[in-house]
């Protein structure tokens, strides 16, 4: 389950950060007039924005699952205290 998740998540990020770098492709490298620097995202530019935002939904959405104090079989609290009587 653990290396599933922790899969999941690489595999989220290196897609993030492959949509990061295509959008930042053509901001701020090109010279442009004062009256065209706000416009509407249309077409593939508009797909590729909200696929990052949802990307990075996902990725916090995996990032909190992974971080939290989860379990395992082997080191269960009562695994523990039995552990801590033979001491």
């Amino acid at each position: 389950m653990e290396i599933a998740l922790y899969s999941a998540l690489i595999l989220v990020s290196a897609a993030l950060t492959f949509l990061v770098v295509l959008q930042g492709r053509t901001a701020g490298l090109q010279q442009r007039d004062t009256s065209s620097i706000y416009r509407t995202r249309r077409g593939i530019e508009k797909t590729i924005h909200q696929a990052t935002i949802l990307l990075g939904v996902v990725f916090l959405v995996l990032a909190l699952i992974a971080s939290l104090p989860i379990w395992s079989s082997s080191t269960t609290p009562a695994g523990l205290i039995g552990l801590v009587g033979l001491i």
